[in-house]
């Protein structure tokens, strides 16, 4: 049982000793929002990269394990 709450307080107790507070993180809402820019997003169809492709039957291994290795003894 000892080795179990170690295991869950360890984490934690170092989880809050690294917190930093938020006002250390975030700016303050004056300074972000008079420098926020949003430029409106035109629309792109999800499937406009789709190329039709068909199946093709497999080619032997060896040529294509072949194909793809460096050049040279690889030992």
């Amino acid at each position: 049982m000892k080795p179990l709450l170690f295991v869950v307080a360890l984490p934690l107790f170092a989880g809050g000793c690294a917190a930093t507070l938020p006002p250390d993180v975030i700016a303050s809402g004056d300074l972000a929002a008079s420098q926020a820019e949003v430029r409106p997003l035109g629309y792109t169809s999800p499937v406009s990269g789709y190329t039709h492709r068909v199946p093709v039957d497999p080619k032997p291994w060896r040529n294509q394990n072949d194909a793809q290795s460096p050049e040279g003894d690889a030992s």
